[in-house]
């Protein structure tokens, strides 16, 4: 969940929409699905053996859930009325770090305005609308942005 976060810059929405069947480990991507588009995040080392250990760790600790989630816990696994992890469980899990989801999220899109400063890019990184991309763009790189006088 913190290298989702952290490294792809997803939001809890979007960890909590992840599937199973969105994690292909033999193409090592993620399909990350966003109102009625799909935003793919191919895998890095990184990410690719935490993906690994997690369904590892999952199939070890509820072998036979029923539950079609990627992120599950011990009462989401069981349970199917309530199959979808908590939003308050995942900002507890992040916040043992110090820091929130959305903290963390934001510094990930500030970081990679920084190095790329293409807003198209922002947008497809993680998902935030063209207005936003252009604020950290503009915060990112003032001297690209800033208005000439007169």
């Amino acid at each position: 969940m913190m290298v989702l976060v952290c490294v792809h810059a997803l939001n809890g929405t979007d960890l909590r929409r992840l599937l199973l069947t969105d994690l292909g480990l033999s193409h090592e991507r993620l399909v990350v699905r966003r109102h009625a588009k799909r935003h793919i995040i191919y895998l890095d080392e990184l990410t690719y053996r935490c993906a690994s250990d997690w369904i590892r760790e999952g199939h070890r600790r509820w072998p036979v859930t029923s539950n079609p989630h990627l992120l599950i816990n011990r009462w989401t696994a069981v349970d199917t009325a309530h199959s979808i992890i908590g939003m308050d469980t995942l900002a507890k899990t992040i916040r043992l770090t110090g820091f929130t989801m959305q903290t963390l999220r934001q510094d990930r899109i500030r970081d990679e305005a920084f190095e790329v400063d293409d807003p198209l890019h922002l947008m497809r990184l993680s998902g935030i609308s063209a207005q936003t991309a252009m604020r950290y763009i503009t915060a990112a790189h003032p001297e690209r942005t800033a208005k000439l006088p007169r």
